[in-house]
């Protein structure tokens, strides 16, 4: 190679490395909000059709609480398939860059929930219906799994320092976005006449995903590569095998990150997609009731998951999830309370303020607190993995738990001590793990 190609070598690393300018990073962080935006739009529409619709057109043939059962499942085998999609991504993302993994994990989401939204019912196709639905959940956890470590580290590895809880709060931001936009479309089409919305209108959220995973996609296609990771690439310190080199070197941090996770997931499934079934099928209210309190709870989420980031910043990421495990103690009771009650005005603002007590002061530092916890060479690796498996047990469970906890306890007290339990498993994690406000990444 001659001097010219050398030099030309050291300017293009050189490049790599540089800091993104404020143009850039405001593109980063667009772009990283979209791809969380879409996921959470997918598994959204997915829970909601799983409490409202799969029981009734992929599992018809069997008792209805076993229908809902079964529906439940399938929304958990895509939750169990994401901690595999984790340390996939997590692990090429740790050799090969953040930016081709979220290319990547945003086409496998957008196939997935595409493809459910044309899937043939039972009706048409028999047990084939209800096989090819659990396939492509599985590829959508897949693709889901990989996405959020990348979007994170993409944000809070070019972020100013003392910055890094607010910006990585737009990360999370997406899920609000998600939330509020798919509960927007099927709270419209769950206007339908039943017969019609069972037949076609469910269908439609899943196929409108196609345009989201498109902008996603052209966006995402403007940004380069983490600086952070250029760097690292540059000086030789990636390693061979960043999943296995996460327990060797954070073991402590990976199971902290599975514990810190388990009150914050398992609350969000039970207000977004149990309380949906258990208002609609146990209180016989309408659909609306819940999904307009979760659209609430959305929209102000907007507001809070910043101001939560912000204030990490501030005050620190530990003392926010400690703050929200113990108002999840507190709150556990008072949700079925306020929710058994029966009147609409009363369940919506329910849900709408446990989601914003209970949840955003945790959810909104964690794209900045859990990466934190490891090095730059596992840090893909280590933050997803450890997150999407909390997101398996504790999420993908927590519907299917509470659901038989209702049916053979007769009442809501059992779920009430399974959010106590998870929000002390989240205490004491909070408790134990260190802080990392400010620390150099």
């Amino acid at each position: 190679m001659n001097d010219t190609s050398l030099a030309s070598s050291d300017a293009s690393v050189a490049d790599a490395q540089k800091e993104f300018s404020p143009s850039e990073f405001k593109t980063v962080v667009t772009a990283s909000s979209i791809g969380t935006m879409v996921e959470w739009y997918d598994f959204t529409i997915y829970g909601t059709a799983s409490a409202l619709v799969f029981n009734k057109i992929f599992f018809p043939a069997i008792d209805p609480f076993l229908g809902t059962i079964a529906a439940f499942g399938s929304a958990a085998v895509g939750l169990f398939a994401r901690p595999f999609g984790g340390a996939i991504f997590g692990h090429f993302g740790d050799k090969l860059g953040r930016k081709n993994m979220l290319m990547a994990t945003m086409m496998i989401m957008g196939i997935g929930t595409f493809c459910i939204g044309l899937l043939p019912d039972y009706n048409t196709i028999g047990i084939w219906a209800p096989i090819l639905l659990v396939i492509l959940r599985i590829l959508q956890g897949i693709g889901i799994g990989g996405e959020w470590g990348g979007a994170a580290l993409m944000v809070i590895e070019s972020a100013p320092q003392k910055k890094r809880g607010f910006f990585g709060s737009f990360v999370q931001f997406g899920y609000p976005l998600g939330l509020l936009l798919s509960t927007i479309i099927f709270s419209l089409v769950s206007l339908l006449p039943e017969e019609q919305f069972l037949k076609w209108g469910w269908r439609i959220p899943f196929i409108l995903s196609i345009a989201l995973v498109s902008l996603g996609m052209f966006i995402r296609s403007k940004v380069r590569e983490s600086p952070v990771f250029a760097k690292a690439k540059a000086q030789k310190k990636l390693v061979k095998q960043p999943v296995i080199e996460v327990f060797k070197q954070h073991p402590k941090e990976f199971f902290s990150a599975i514990g810190l996770k388990a009150s914050e997931v398992s609350w969000i499934y039970v207000l977004t997609i149990f309380i949906v079934a258990y208002v609609s099928n146990t209180l016989n209210l309408p659909k609306s009731v819940a999904l307009n309190g979760v659209l609430l709870g959305a929209c102000l989420e907007l507001f809070t998951l910043p101001f939560f980031g912000w204030l990490s910043d501030k005050i620190g990421r530990r003392i926010l999830y400690i703050t929200g495990a113990v108002a999840s103690i507190i709150c556990a009771y008072p949700l079925f309370i306020l929710v058994g009650s029966g009147d609409s005005l009363t369940i919506m603002l329910a849900i709408a303020l446990f989601m914003n007590i209970c949840h955003a002061p945790m959810y909104g530092p964690q794209a900045a607190y859990f990466p934190e916890l490891f090095g730059t060479s596992v840090r893909m690796s280590g933050a997803s993995f450890g997150v999407q498996v909390a997101a398996a047990v504790f999420g993908g469970l927590s519907p299917i738990i509470c659901a038989v906890l209702l049916k053979v306890l007769d009442g809501s007290n059992g779920i009430s001590v399974y959010l106590i339990s998870l929000a002390v498993v989240t205490l004491i994690s909070a408790i134990l793990t260190r802080e990392t406000k400010g620390e150099n990444l």
